[in-house]
Parts: C-alpha cells; sequence; structure tokens
C-alpha cells in the first residue's frame, strides 16, 4: 500500500471513530477539578475506550465532593466516584445507588524522615494530623490496630489536629504535628519529599482480618439506570477495567497525563503514578462479606456519625459490572 493510500485509510478510520463517538448516547461523570478520578476518564477518552464501548464520555468539573453527591442526587448526571459508606447510607434510605469498584487505595502513618517515631506506640502523648475528620476510615482502622496490638487506643492517648489534607501535609512537614494520616495521593507527595511510613492503613487492615482489596471508593450508578441501558453501564464498566489495565503496565500512559496531575516534579510524578496503580481493584467484583466485616470495625469506633445509623450494608450495594 502507498504512502498516499495509508495516509487515507488512518483518515477514513479516524472519521469512522469520530461519527460513532458522536452517534453514540453520552455518559455524563460528576468529577472533582484536578481530581484524580480524570486520569482515569482522561485515558477512556485519549484511547477512544468509550467510543469502541458504545458511548460517549463527557465530564462535568464539579467544585468539590459535596458537588458531586449533590449533582449525582439531582440526577444532573450518571455517574460520580465517592465514598463508600456513602453510597450505602443513601442506598439504605431509598435511593437505588450501586457501588461499582474504582479504588482501594488508602495511606498510613507518616512522619518526618528525622523523626524518632518508629512505631505508632511511639505517638503517645504526641500530636497527630489528620486529613478526613474524626471518622476518617484509615483512623478509624489504625485506632481499632492500636487497640489489638497494645491494648490502648492511639486516639485516647494522642491529641488530634483535624484540617484539609493539604493543611495536614504542611504541618507534618514542618513538625507542627508529629505524624500525619492524609489521603492516599498527599501522601505520595509526603513520602516524595522525604517523609516516611511507620504503619499502613493496609497492613493493619490485615492484622484485624480484613481484606485490604475491599474497595472503599467506587463509581455510583442507580439500578434503573442499569436496568434501561444495561449495555451502555456494562460498557462503562468495561471502559474503566481497560483503562485500568492501561494505566497499570504503560509508562508512556502516564507521560500523556502528567501535565493534569500537577506533580512537583519527577520523584513526586513517580510516587502520584505509583499509589494510583498501588489502589486498582483486583476485580469489579466485590466481597460483600469482607466489606461487611469491615464496616463493622469501622462502625465500633465511627458510630453514628460514620454510619448514619446503619447497623450493616444494605443488600444490593456492589455492582460488578456484568
Amino acid at each position: 500500500m502507498t504512502l498516499f493510500r495509508r495516509l487515507a485509510a488512518a483518515a477514513a478510520l479516524a472519521l469512522t471513530a469520530t461519527a460513532a463517538s458522536a452517534q453514540a448516547p453520552v455518559i455524563t461523570v460528576g468529577t472533582l477539578e484536578n481530581g484524580t478520578v480524570s486520569w482515569e476518564l482522561a485515558t477512556i477518552k485519549a484511547r477512544g475506550l468509550d467510543a469502541v464501548n458504545g458511548f460517549q464520555l463527557e465530564m462535568l468539573p464539579l467544585a468539590g465532593n459535596p458537588a458531586t453527591q449533590v449533582a449525582m442526587q439531582g440526577g444532573e448526571v450518571d455517574t460520580i466516584v465517592s465514598d463508600l459508606l456513602w453510597v450505602a447510607q443513601q442506598r439504605a434510605q431509598g435511593a437505588d445507588f450501586t457501588f461499582l469498584p474504582y479504588s482501594t487505595a488508602v495511606g498510613g502513618v507518616m512522619v518526618r524522615a528525622d523523626s524518632p517515631v518508629r512505631t505508632l506506640a511511639d505517638l503517645k502523648g504526641k500530636r497527630i494530623g489528620i486529613a478526613g475528620g474524626p471518622v476518617d476510615k484509615s483512623w478509624l482502622i489504625l485506632r481499632a490496630w492500636s487497640r489489638q496490638q497494645g491494648g490502648e487506643d492511639i486516639g485516647a492517648v494522642t491529641e488530634q489536629v483535624f484540617g484539609a489534607p493539604p493543611l495536614i501535609m504542611a504541618a507534618a512537614e514542618s513538625g507542627e504535628v508529629d505524624a500525619a494520616i492524609n489521603f492516599w495521593h498527599f501522601q505520595a507527595k509526603m513520602a516524595a519529599a522525604g517523609m516516611r511510613e511507620i504503619v499502613s492503613v493496609n497492613d493493619a487492615a490485615r492484622d484485624l482480618g480484613l481484606d485490604p482489596a475491599t474497595p472503599l471508593l467506587g463509581y455510583v450508578l442507580r439500578d434503573a439506570w442499569i436496568a434501561e441501558k444495561p449495555a451502555l453501564a456494562q460498557g462503562l464498566a468495561r471502559a474503566s477495567a481497560e483503562a485500568k489495565a492501561v494505566l497499570a503496565t504503560d509508562d508512556a500512559a502516564w507521560d500523556a497525563l502528567r501535565p493534569i496531575m500537577n506533580a512537583a516534579d519527577d520523584a513526586e510524578f513517580a510516587a502520584l503514578r505509583d499509589g494510583w496503580r498501588a489502589g486498582i481493584p483486583q476485580s469489579q467484583q466485590v466481597d460483600a462479606a469482607a466489606a461487611q466485616k469491615m464496616f463493622a470495625v469501622m462502625a465500633e469506633l465511627g458510630g453514628d456519625e460514620l454510619t448514619g445509623g446503619l447497623t450493616e450494608l444494605p443488600a444490593g450495594l456492589f455492582w460488578s459490572g456484568e
């Protein structure tokens, strides 16, 4: 085939893909501006994974997690990525929300490189900065773990400072707090800056007999939407899995994402990439019994403020994409 014919064939294929995308039904995802979910969504768009799976992906940037949740409740978007317990509470209150796994990423306890702290017990009488508030799920798991390991609740023998993730990161780096528990992507930035982890939430969960593969973040969908548009819903699930498969192994795909990752330098970029990869779920199937066990451990310490009065996860909460 001559060069001219090859170019003509490539152009024809591009036009066909563009036309197919334009005719495909739209799935609108509510996203946080500069949020990590946009990395997967951008990959879906860049690789044409929406078109080959029968839909056109559109992103609606929103100002914060509450805004995405309101948009989902109001039907302004088809899906968002949100917290498992929020989805469970909504379902228990009558919303037909269901949960498709997105990420298992969690953090740990970080200290400065020059800190004398080596174990959680070394933090007794010291200050811990915590992003996410008193019922942050990582904090609750670490409290349960400290009681199991040493018979003492780390929450009872330390002073906690709660704040937004950037403020907690700054307080840890400056020494204003002796240790910090932050969202995974801020923890990645802290590690890139030279801080070290003394215990991971995943290790603590394993010691408690919990399954770290239980996803705490997922796409939120409506049962009625899945029932009405099963091929479309399944296409979204496949596109998500395919994008994760690309990002799990293809460093070039990450190079393309770098402009939207807000990485300060190469070390931070690599830490963010590796942290995101570590949170890729093993499967879109969720072990409901394992999820209930994790919920019970967190609920014991978090109470109604965490659970909204739930005593168990509602039936039908998880959707596997099939």
